[in-house]
């Protein structure tokens, strides 16, 4: 791990709570489990502000490419659950991915548990935006 602790900027920090709160009752095991894990992780981040956060770290509208099993690359930004879609690459923060990636920085390797067992992800890149209309 790049920073040897997740990085989460402040304002984000507060809505992820108030979002983890909300979805401690959902029903999915995985799903629990990544929310547990989150909240978890949140317990001993690193909390920020804007202007200290490092660019390579994912959070809220960053574009983030990652390597999966099998070298399968793929390209996410992470986005609000009401803005998600697949088929545009837009991931929630609140799906097993959006979850496992946030705080993390380029060149992590994650182990993360998801519907069809732990995975390991590698982040190959980071990109910010800053458009969060997104």
């Amino acid at each position: 791990m790049k920073y040897n602790q997740i990085i989460i900027e402040e304002k984000e920090h507060e809505l992820l709570k108030n979002m983890i709160t909300a979805a401690q009752n959902y029903s999915d095991r995985t799903y629990n489990l990544s929310i547990r894990r989150l909240k978890k992780e949140l317990e001993s981040a690193k909390i920020v502000s804007i202007d200290e956060i490092p660019e390579d770290v994912i959070r809220m509208n960053s574009t983030v490419t990652v390597q999966m099993p099998a070298n399968v690359i793929r390209n996410f930004t992470i986005v609000m659950p009401e803005k998600s879609n697949l088929e545009k690459n837009k991931l929630s923060v609140l799906s097993p991915m959006g979850l496992a990636l946030l705080g993390y920085a380029a060149n992590d390797e994650i182990l993360w548990q998801f519907p069809a067992g732990e995975t390991k992800i590698t982040i190959l890149k980071v990109t910010q935006s800053y458009n969060y209309s997104t």
